[in-house]
Order: C-alpha cells, then sequence, then structure tokens
C-alpha cells in the first residue's frame, strides 16, 4: 500500500488537460467560455453548480433550468500543450488564451452567459 506521500507526489506528476472551454446552449447557440488547469474537472464543476442552482451566471442557471442539462454541450476550444517532464504554472498562459477567445468570440448579452468585460 502506498503511502500519503507517495499518493501526493504521484498526484503531482499527473498530467490534467489544460486550456479553454465553453459551454454552449444547442437550443439558443449562446456560450458560456472560461479556462482552467484541469478541463475534465472544471466541467463536473459547472454541472454541480448548475444541478444544484449555485452556478455564478444567472442567464447560464436560468436557461440550464429551463431547457434541461441535455441541451448543454462542454466542448474545449483550446489546449495548452505541457512540456514533457515539466509540472510548472500554466495558469498566465491558460488566462492569457481565454481572453483571446473572449475577445474573438464576445460571449455577452444575446451571444452567451459571460459578464462583459469593465472598461
Amino acid at each position: 500500500m502506498k503511502t500519503q506521500k507517495e499518493l501526493k507526489d504521484e498526484y503531482k506528476q499527473k498530467k490534467f488537460k489544460i486550456g479553454v472551454f465553453q459551454i454552449r446552449n444547442t437550443v439558443n447557440g449562446k456560450i458560456f467560455v472560461g479556462s482552467n488547469v484541469n478541463l475534465d474537472a472544471i466541467w463536473n464543476r459547472h454541472q454541480l453548480q448548475l444541478n444544484v442552482g449555485s452556478h455564478p451566471s444567472p442567464d447560464l442557471q436560468s436557461d440550464w433550468k429551463t431547457y434541461g442539462e441535455q441541451v448543454f454541450k462542454f466542448e474545449i476550444l483550446a489546449e495548452v500543450q505541457q512540456k514533457e517532464g515539466e509540472s510548472g504554472d500554466y495558469s498566465g498562459e491558460m488566462k492569457d488564451l481565454e481572453l483571446l477567445f473572449l475577445e474573438e468570440l464576445k460571449p455577452y448579452g444575446d451571444k452567451g452567459y459571460n459578464k462583459p468585460p469593465k472598461r
């Protein structure tokens, strides 16, 4: 049986999908754009928040309740490639990539669920 330290070390070496994602409503075409260092885990988190009614986007929460979970698709827009043997901090690179997608897709108002940037 592995020790707690061995399990922690294994977890630190594990590679997760890192990048930018969107949650797309297939009925009205609205999207929510985000990024995370663990794309699998963030989809689970959003689903949980939406299912219990505590998502930070009230419009997305409302549409989830109106249309149902089955009309929403989780899609990876871009992945940040991890360098072999490196488990560095990719949060800065990931956030920059997210900003590029936000500027391009403009998922605000009638087009999406994100809050518009403050000017």
